[in-house]
C-alpha cells in the first residue's frame, strides 16, 4: 500500500477535524480494538486537535497536532494503526511470527505467504478470523516488521499452507515509515 508512497506526491490535502468527527473516530476504534479502552486518552487525547491526511489511492492518514501519523485507512475500510504507534503500544494487535527467510521479502513489501507462517521458526499464536489486522514479528528480532490484514482465517493458513496468508500493507523504511511528522 505504501511502496511506491512519497509524501510529496502522494498526499493531495489536509482536512482539520471538528471534535465530533474525532468522537466518531475514536468511538470506531473503541469498537475495532476494545482492548485499548485504558490507553485511548494516551493513543487518541480528547483535547488534541487531528487531522486526515488525504493521499492517493484512497488511502487516509489520521494525524495528530504535532504531525505524527497514527493510523491509516483505505477505502474507508479499518483503521490500522501505523508501525511506530504499534511499537509504542505493542500490546494492540495480535501478532503472527514467520521465519528468518521470509523477513527480507516482508522489508521489501511482498504480502507474507502461508509456507512462512507455517515453517519451523514461525508462530501462529491463537486462532484468528479472516480479515484480522495483525502485526508481523519475525524470528529471533523484538519489533514488528509490518503491519497486515490477514486473507484466510488462521486454521486455514495451517490446513491450506498455500497463497497469501497476510496482505502486507504497512512495513519498515516503505513511504509510510519515512514520511516526516506533517506540519
Amino acid at each position: 500500500m505504501f511502496k511506491k508512497f512519497d509524501e510529496k506526491e502522494s498526499i493531495s490535502g489536509v482536512q482539520q477535524l471538528k471534535s465530533s468527527v474525532q468522537k466518531g473516530i475514536r468511538n470506531k476504534l473503541l469498537e475495532q480494538y476494545a482492548h485499548i479502552g485504558e490507553h485511548i486518552d494516551l493513543i487518541v487525547p480528547k483535547k488534541d486537535a487531528f487531522r486526515i491526511v488525504k493521499c492517493h489511492d484512497h488511502i487516509e492518514l489520521l494525524i495528530n497536532g504535532v504531525g505524527e501519523q497514527l493510523f491509516f485507512r483505505h477505502y474507508e475500510g479499518p483503521w490500522m494503526p501505523t508501525l511506530r504507534l504499534f511499537h509504542k503500544f505493542p500490546f494492540f494487535l495480535p501478532t503472527l511470527q514467520v521465519d528468518k527467510g521470509a523477513i527480507r521479502f516482508v522489508l521489501s513489501g511482498a504480502n507474507i505467504m502461508c509456507p512462512g507462517l507455517t515453517s519451523p521458526g514461525a508462530i501462529i499464536p491463537a486462532p484468528l478470523e479472516k480479515g484480522t489486522i495483525v502485526a508481523i514479528m519475525a524470528e529471533g528480532k523484538e519489533t514488528a516488521l509490518s503491519i497486515g490484514i490477514t486473507t484466510l482465517s488462521t486454521d486455514d493458513i495451517k490446513k491450506i499452507n498455500k497463497g497469501i496468508g497476510v496482505e502486507n500493507c504497512h512495513y519498515l523504511n516503505d513511504g509510510l515509515w519515512q514520511m516526516k511528522p506533517v506540519k
